[in-house]
């Protein structure tokens, strides 16, 4: 029989080898993409062929792209301040209030997020499709919002819970106690608590909508979004300008969640400075 310390070394070596295989899995497409962005050939070939930053000033020297990033930038931020309202007065509603219906409120709100991406956007389009034909209007970034914002919504609702869930309620209490009216007691002690979580579902709420293809692919029409022209470059040709456009994608959500980082260590420098000592 096996020693419990031959056991246990079993065990780490499975639970190890496990997680490298996972971050390979989910890590090699992306560092295959950004390696091809720095090719010197005119092709997507492997093994790549040499270092070069042409594709990044051609980038730069025929910003045919510019156009799309304007209207990812469009519906990921009409998208997000839509999502991340709905979804922090949803998250409100559904941990601190009791109410008829409250299991099937609950049950539509987590409806798409049971979805595929791919199923919402065509059963959207199909919707848009018949609604369009009775209101005189096509696709466009319009229908994409309204996509984005169903398939967002219940992310940044989920994200707000959390921190609702962990709220002290006495603390409003307390302020109402003090002669705050309504406004007052969540200016200035309900929105700041809460804003830790609201700051996050919006940023995440922001990414999803900036690098969905699915649902704006479906509902776009003639209008493209950034993951859109990417996937026409790549699908049309294989020329390493869009790898090198999807690398320098990748910079703005670098930043968002380094962001994001930076104010939950910061709420949560703030809330343990708040406690008092024991």
């Amino acid at each position: 029989m096996m020693s419990q310390r031959v056991k246990n070394a079993f065990v780490d070596t499975a639970l190890v080898g496990t997680i490298v295989l996972l971050l390979i899995f989910f890590y090699a497409p992306i560092v295959t993409l950004v390696a091809f962005s720095f090719t010197s050939s005119r092709v997507l070939t492997f093994p790549i062929e040499g270092f070069s930053l042409e594709w990044y000033g051609e980038l730069i020297a025929k910003p045919d792209f510019f156009p799309a990033v304007i209207n990812s930038a469009i519906v990921a931020a009409v998208s997000t301040v839509i999502a991340t309202v709905l979804g922090t007065a949803g998250a409100i509603a559904w941990i601190r209030y009791y109410f008829r219906f409250r299991t099937l409120f609950r049950i539509v709100t987590f409806a798409p997020l049971l979805f595929p991406q791919l199923l919402l956007g065509v059963v959207m389009l199909l919707w848009f499709s018949v609604l369009g034909n009775w209101l005189n209007f096509s696709a466009g970034l319009a229908t994409v919002i309204i996509g984005h914002v169903v398939y967002i919504t219940p992310f940044a609702l989920v994200i707000v819970a959390v921190q609702v869930y962990g709220f002290d309620e006495t603390l409003e209490d307390a302020a109402r106690d003090a002669g705050a009216n309504r406004w007052e007691v969540f200016r200035e002690i309900t929105f700041p608590l809460l804003w830790p979580g609201i700051f996050s579902a919006g940023i995440f709420a922001f990414l999803l909508s900036w690098g969905n293809f699915y649902v704006s692919y479906s509902l776009s029409g003639t209008d493209r979004t950034l993951p859109i022209f990417v996937y026409s470059g790549i699908a049309v040709g294989s020329s390493p300008i869009y790898p090198a456009l999807a690398t320098l994608n990748f910079i703005p959500a670098l930043i968002l969640v380094g962001l994001a980082e930076f104010m939950r260590r910061r709420a949560l420098r703030r809330q343990n400075a708040a406690q008092p000592l024991s």
